[in-house]
């Protein structure tokens, strides 16, 4: 039996870190929006069907949503967030989330912010939502379909990964 290609490359490599799965659930009520993390750890399942399990999504239809939006190291553990919607229990307790600045760093060449909330990553999240429904038409016809919940979600200034902006706006380009 053939060794590992990563033993042949490295043969004294650290050992993997231990990986999250984690959903963040979204529902709207008549206070605004909110969200409910859940998280499992990632063993023989791809990691989409871990958190469509957590996010008790049924297959198929319209009237939902799970998509990845982030990752994050922190304390030797990966965790992979996915936003999923309708929160299929959106009695259950539940954290507001509001449009708020950009989470970044102050350093460009170590983006991990030095702390980072589970508001933060629902923030992110919520602003990857808008940005997706306006480019994705899978997402697009899920919005349409919740106009209450994404009329909230479209408050939230579109971006994705990587924005090194506070304030949505476009960086000047260096020069020199």
């Amino acid at each position: 039996m053939p060794s590992s290609p990563l033993a042949a490359v490295a043969p004294t490599a650290l050992p993997l870190p231990s990986v999250v799965v984690e959903v963040l659930l979204i529902s709207a009520d008549q206070d605004g929006l909110r969200f409910r993390p859940l998280s499992a750890p990632l063993r023989d399942e791809p990691p989409d069907v871990v958190a469509r399990s957590l996010a008790a999504l049924p297959p198929g239809g319209l009237d939902g949503l799970l998509h990845s939006t982030s990752w994050r190291f922190v304390d030797g553990r990966l965790t992979v967030t996915y936003v999923a919607l309708p929160d299929p229990c959106p009695g259950a307790a539940t954290t507001p989330v509001a449009p708020t600045p950009v989470l970044g760093s102050e350093d460009s060449l170590a983006p991990t912010p030095a702390e980072i909330r589970p508001v933060d990553v629902a923030v992110h999240a919520c602003r990857h939502l808008a940005f997706l429904r306006h480019t994705d038409p899978t997402v697009a016809a899920v919005a349409a379909a919740a106009p209450m919940t994404w009329a909230l979600i479209t408050e939230f200034t579109p971006a994705v990964a990587g924005m090194l902006t506070s304030d949505a706006t476009p960086v000047p380009a260096r020069t020199g």
